[in-house]
C-alpha cells in the first residue's frame, strides 16, 4: 500500500502575502501610486486622462496622460505615455457598455518589475488610480485583505519580466 502524504504549509511556504492595497511605481518613469489588489476583476485598470485613439503605421496607438501626486510634495504631476493598443475591452456597467483599449506598461510592486496589461479609463472619481486584476496577481502572490503597505517598490529600471 502506497501513501502519499501533503503538508499544506509545505506547499504554500513559497507564496507571497501582498496587502490589498500596496505601493506602485509606473515604470520606467517611477511615478508613485497606490494599487489596489482586486480578485473580483479579471484585467488590470489604470487611471488614464486625456485618452487619444489614433492609427500609426495601420495599427490602433493610444496617447494618454497619468496624473499622479508626487511622493514628497503631493503636488500632482502628469506624464504623457504613448502605448500601442493590443485589444480593446467592452465593459458592460449600470450606465451602459463602454470599450476600452488595453496597453502594456511596466509596474514596480516591491522588487518585482512586471510587464502588464491595463485597460485605460479615468478613474479620477476613485480611490485608487492603478487597479490590480487577476491576470495580474497570478504573478505576485496570494492577497491578504487584513493586510495593506506590505513592502515598497525597489525596482531598478531594468526591463520588465
Amino acid at each position: 500500500m502506497l501513501s502519499l502524504s501533503f503538508s499544506s504549509a509545505s506547499c504554500h511556504a513559497a507564496t507571497e502575502h501582498w496587502g490589498w492595497i500596496e505601493q506602485s511605481w509606473l515604470m520606467p518613469e517611477r511615478m508613485q501610486a497606490k494599487a489596489k489588489l482586486d480578485t473580483g476583476a479579471l484585467t488590470s485598470s489604470l487611471d488614464a486622462r486625456n485618452i487619444h485613439r489614433y492609427r500609426k503605421d495601420g495599427e490602433r496607438w493610444v496617447r494618454f496622460d497619468v496624473v499622479l501626486p508626487t511622493a514628497d510634495s503631493k503636488a500632482p504631476v502628469s506624464v504623457t505615455f504613448e502605448r500601442k493598443v493590443l485589444r480593446l475591452i467592452k465593459v458592460r456597467g449600470a450606465g451602459g457598455s463602454d470599450s476600452r483599449p488595453v496597453v502594456a506598461m511596466d509596474i514596480c510592486l516591491g522588487a518585482k518589475l512586471l510587464r502588464e496589461q491595463f485597460s485605460l479609463r479615468d478613474r479620477g472619481n476613485m480611490n485608487y488610480p492603478v487597479l490590480l486584476g487577476r491576470r495580474t496577481l497570478e504573478h505576485l502572490g496570494a492577497v491578504d485583505v487584513s493586510r495593506t503597505f506590505t513592502r515598497k517598490p525597489t525596482c531598478s529600471a531594468l526591463a520588465a519580466q
